[in-house]
């Protein structure tokens, strides 16, 4: 054979091999006979996924491992050998004698296996296959019985119809663990899985270190976690019994590609794919806040983020105190809290305990728990005073009403939500029995004689300040401000407002000196004080010749006693002396907001950060109005000169003169005395005098889109004449360019351009025309705080200033009301239509 022929025949099984690793690589299986090498790859009948060799991030390194397939940015789910890299090219998938699959270094059998589906087949004729919908899988010679699959041994990674969980037959635990780096595959430090120790729960651990807890799993939600999976096109599935312990979830629309994650800094994610902006786009993380960090507030600690303590969201379970309230003072909560003691000794198990109901919370950690399935809640109370050791008690399938888990011991890892979680019943001791029901007895007793107080006044101003002094005495010492219950634990319990003396007013702001005087509203006067203590205050002080000013003073009266929100400015009490009236609130050294956002030079204090927390800070405290405090209360006057900002720029909401009690179930109102401000007001109560939780959405649309955009609605027309800022930004969306109206410099330089889009159409969502098309400030905070998928807005209201044509008639009736480009101040009086 001459060197022609030699070359010809090397070609000629070069090609061979060529077609062969062709038709190799396009198939969804793998044959007793057959080897995948690197390069080669299975991809699954639809085309989903592909399993091949890959190399992570920056690295080198080589692993097996599945992929999206149709996916543009590389997406591992699933890595077999990812604690045995391999240094080249050289790896190679292929069958052993018994049947297994197995990935070694170089070629077939010449060197000991990096991993192993290590099932002990047995030599019977086995085939490997990656079905559609991610799972690699070994089947025995029918094709239909599965002796091991990769569903079973999760990496980082769960993703429709994936089980997650305990297999009580056969005790496998299917848990994720994270990547060690994006670099890096390998097991690093986090693990999430079921942990079934007394209830089953979801735990996240830092090596063995809780950091995440969620459940149990209560009929219809894992208790801990209310919007999980609140989100369109998902569904969820737990499945509880004798075999197994499992969640799954699935997505109704087939052609969505979705992933749940455990990254390696230790959030659990869940994204979803976007083909239009190619790439992934996130829907919810967790942990996102303090609280749903274990145990942050000890032992029998109860956190709650939207607490009434201004400045602790740790307080202590009813009946507990702080276990240390020096560090409790200084806002570490970590040490918990102890039972109350009388007489010293534990008060508990004597007769006349009872039980106390925390609403809406997060129950404690139940590895300690006892379950009855069968037990109702009445029964279970009883069981449960029965036993001295038994300290709290809550529904476990609320789903049914049937079943009762008792809690034994200290109660860990306790929190609230805003919505969601379910009733937990702690036991009290008689006195601490009493002293609640007396608390819940007499607020409503305040509230009655409160509004008698606040009918007086203006009409029979003596008989108003006699009985605020007898209704009202102020809970001070030496003049300074205290709060007497335990660690702020019942603060919104005490006397709703305290009685400042008009002397010691005086004293603090130097017979109301020019020099502190802060500011003007349609109010009167604001003025910074300082107590013979050393407490800063702010005064408003009720001009004497302001109509306005007597009602707004009612209000606030009758209104901010009862809130307490860290997002809400603090009343610390109240000043009545012959026609002076006055409101002491704690005094915010950074001013209002239109201080910041409409300042060239104070605007870049403001990076993307800061702006993104203070609008959902502000969102938070317009839905704790709206919702979640003992009152349900509509604004009127939102804008930037009625959110103020603490010393770390903090916003809390001021100014509740314009405010407006609503009954619980009550959805709208009508008036003939319009007030607000132009260019923030909701064209249904502009024009007709009709307000309700909307009103107050509308207006936190527009103040949205000024903090984004630091530009004021109202005043928009020096660039437009006849667009306003809502139009403006309309405009843009439409055509794509929505983020023109950031302006980088006053945004840090740097900024999330996704997070600022998400604002603006959450923005332009709370501005559209028809008030049920917009959003409530319930869909508003959790889309601020998860990467939900959002609906494409509507075309807004108020796009167009008025406009006259050369014969002075109205060209455009998209808008009826005037919005004067230098007007920036509240009305008072507009009659409606």
């Amino acid at each position: 054979m001459d060197l022609t022929e030699r070359i010809l025949i090397s070609l000629l099984l070069q090609l061979v091999i060529s077609l062969h690793l062709c038709s190799s690589s396009s198939t969804d299986t793998l044959k007793l006979n057959e080897s995948l090498a690197d390069g080669q790859a299975l991809v699954s009948d639809g085309e989903s996924y592909t399993l091949g060799f890959f190399s992570p991030g920056n690295s080198s390194n080589r692993y097996l491992g599945i992929w999206y397939t149709k996916v543009s940015v590389q997406t591992v789910v699933w890595v077999a050998n990812r604690d045995n890299p391999i240094i080249d090219t050289s790896g190679l998938l292929s069958f052993d004698g018994r049947g297994d699959v197995v990935l070694q270094r170089g070629s077939r059998n010449q060197s000991a296996p990096l991993w192993s589906t290590n099932v002990s087949a047995g030599g019977i004729s086995t085939t490997a296959k990656l079905l559609d919908e991610g799972n690699f899988v070994l089947l025995q010679s029918d094709g239909k019985t599965i002796l091991w699959q990769s569903f079973d041994h999760l990496t980082d990674s769960i993703f429709p119809n994936m089980k997650f969980g305990l297999d009580l037959t056969t005790g496998l635990n299917r848990s994720v663990q994270s990547w060690k780096s994006t670099d890096d595959p390998g097991t690093g430090e986090w693990s999430y899985d079921v942990v079934l120790a007394g209830l089953p729960q979801l735990m996240l651990h830092n090596g063995r270190t809780i950091r995440r807890r969620i459940g149990p799993w209560n009929g219809i939600q894992w208790n801990g976690v209310p919007h999980m999976f609140i989100i369109a096109n998902y569904n969820t599935s737990v499945v509880s019994s004798n075999s197994e312990t499992t969640f799954s979830y699935g997505i109704r629309s087939p052609g969505d590609i979705s992933r749940m994650y455990l990254d390696p800094s230790g959030f659990v994610k869940i994204t979803t794919w976007n083909n239009q902006t190619g790439r992934w786009v996130e829907l919810g993380s967790s942990p996102t806040e303090p609280c749903d960090y274990y145990g942050r507030c000890g032992p029998n600690g109860n956190c709650d983020p939207y607490s009434s303590s201004v400045d602790q969201e740790c307080i202590c379970l009813p009946g507990f105190e702080p276990r240390n309230p020096d560090d409790w003072f200084f806002r570490d909560g970590s040490g918990g809290c102890v039972r109350k003691r009388r007489s010293g000794e534990n008060s508990t198990c004597r007769d006349g305990d009872g039980f106390v109901k925390l609403g809406s919370a997060k129950i404690p950690d139940t590895s300690t728990a006892q379950l009855n399935a069968d037990m109702d809640l009445t029964m279970c109370a009883r069981e449960c005073l029965m036993n001295c050791s038994c300290t709290a008690y809550a529904s476990s399938n609320l789903s049914s009403g049937i079943g009762c888990v008792m809690m034994y011991g200290n109660l860990m890892d306790t929190r609230v939500f805003i919505n969601g979680g379910q009733d937990l019943y702690i036991r009290v001791d008689a006195v601490e029995l009493a002293e609640h029901t007396k608390r819940s007895t007499g607020d409503a007793r305040k509230k009655k004689l409160l509004a008698i107080v606040l009918s007086s006044v203006g009409g029979g101003i003596v008989l108003a300040i006699s009985t605020l002094y007898c209704l009202l005495k102020r809970k001070r010492n030496g003049g300074g401000i205290h709060n007497t219950s335990p660690a702020g634990e019942y603060e919104d319990e005490e006397s709703p407002i305290p009685i400042f003396d008009v002397n010691e007013i005086f004293s603090a702001t130097g017979n109301f000196s020019l020099a502190n005087k802060l500011g003007q509203g349609g109010f009167g006067s604001v003025y910074k004080g300082l107590l013979s203590d050393g407490q800063e205050i702010a005064i408003k002080r009720l001009s004497q010749t302001s109509k306005q000013g007597i009602q707004e003073f009612k209000n606030e009266v009758r209104l901010v006693s009862e809130l307490r929100h860290k997002n809400l400015a603090r009343l610390f009490g109240c000043c009545i002396h012959g026609d002076e009236k006055m409101l002491i609130y704690e005094y915010l050294p950074n001013r209002s907001l239109d201080f910041f956002i409409f300042d060239k030079t104070k605007s870049l204090m403001l990076d993307w950060k800061k702006r993104f927390d203070i609008i959902i800070g502000i969102a938070r405290g317009i839905l704790y109005l709206h919702q979640d405090s003992t009152l349900k209360i509509i604004h009127r006057d939102l804008k930037p000169s009625n959110v103020l900002l603490d010393a770390a720029l903090n916003p809390k909401i001021s100014d509740f003169g314009m405010a407006r009690l609503f009954e619980e179930d009550q959805i709208e109102a009508n008036t003939n005395r319009v007030v607000g401000t132009y260019g923030y007001m909701s064209p249904e109560y502009a024009m007709e005098g009709l307000y309700s939780t909307k009103s107050d959405v509308f207006s936190f649309g527009v103040l949205t889109l000024e903090i984004v955009s630091s530009r004021r609605s109202n005043n928009f027309c020096q660039e437009s004449p006849s667009v306003s800022l809502v139009g403006h930004v309309w405009d843009l969306w439409r055509e794509g360019r929505a983020s023109n109206i950031v302006n980088s410099s006053m945004m840090g330089g740097t900024y999330s351009a996704d997070q600022v889009l998400r604002c603006i159409q959450i923005a332009l969502l709370c501005v559209q025309e028809s008030p049920a098309d917009r959003l409530t400030m319930s869909d508003v905070v959790f889309m601020l705080g998860n990467a939900t998928p959002l609906p494409s807005p509507k075309k807004p209201a108020f796009i167009l200033l008025r406009q006259y044509d050369d014969s002075n008639t109205l060209t455009d009736a998209a808008v009826r009301l005037e919005i004067p480009c230098t007007n920036r101040m509240s009305i008072t009086t507009l009659e409606a239509r």
